[in-house]
């Protein structure tokens, strides 16, 4: 399980030394408690000019010190030039997976967004609850679009607690089987998470989507790292 609080300069002041502090006392607990559960470093990084500088430096962590990271774009207003933004943190090496999505309150007038970020190589994970209708219509009508169309790389439980937003992963992976078949359902929140956590090259499963005739799928940084990897 990966940990993942949010770094958000301002707010949440969170470093990669001090959740890799937090971590270790965790695991003391879990290994005390006879808790046979492994946990590895994160964070759900916000929108900041100089990400890629953090990213670069090891301040912001990625995902088990892997190439991949969780990007959280701002839930209320459509951050300017968002996929310039995110092609900069591609060209510096690293892959952003875009958190929660179908939770963005523009997703309704700005899905194209969403769509250009697939397509210049940001995978795309969508919360257990919104599968569930835990997040209301919206999220949960948003989270089918991107089921139907195949562009939901990861089902992340986002979880936050025992109470409030317990982790809902069992019950979200069944209903998506229903849509989409158990052996997509299992990739989306075993194989490819897995995959992350040991920095293995993933391509996004939705990439391909907004390819005009003729238009070249594999393009920039990640378009090359793919040719290597697809022969």
């Amino acid at each position: 399980m990966a940990c993942t609080p949010h770094i958000l300069p301002g707010m949440y002041e969170n470093t990669a030394g001090g959740i890799r502090a937090a971590i270790a006392g965790l695991r003391a607990a879990l290994a005390a408690a006879a808790v046979p559960l492994e946990i590895v470093p994160g964070a759900d990084v916000h929108v900041a000019p100089d990400l890629a500088d953090k990213l670069t430096a090891g301040v912001v962590p990625t995902l088990n010190g892997s190439r991949y990271f969780l990007l959280e774009p701002s839930h209320t207003i459509l951050t300017p030039r968002l996929e310039e933004f995110a092609e900069r943190l591609i060209g510096a090496g690293f892959i952003p997976i875009i958190t929660h999505p179908e939770r963005l309150h523009w997703i309704r007038t700005s899905f194209s967004v969403i769509q250009g970020l697939n397509k210049i190589g940001c995978l795309m994970q969508i919360t257990a609850g919104s599968v569930l209708g835990e997040f209301g219509k919206v999220p949960l009508y948003y989270s089918e679009k991107m089921l139907d169309e195949g562009r939901v790389d990861i089902v992340a439980s986002d979880a936050h607690g025992i109470g409030r937003r317990r982790p809902t992963l069992t019950r979200a992976r069944d209903a998506i089987a229903l849509r989409v078949g158990e052996a997509e359902a299992r990739a989306m929140v075993e194989t490819r998470p897995g995959a992350v956590l040991l920095d293995r090259l993933i391509q996004p499963v939705g990439r391909h989507l907004e390819a005009g005739p003729g238009e070249p799928e594999k393009r920039g940084f990640l378009g090359r790292l793919f040719r290597r990897t697809d022969s």
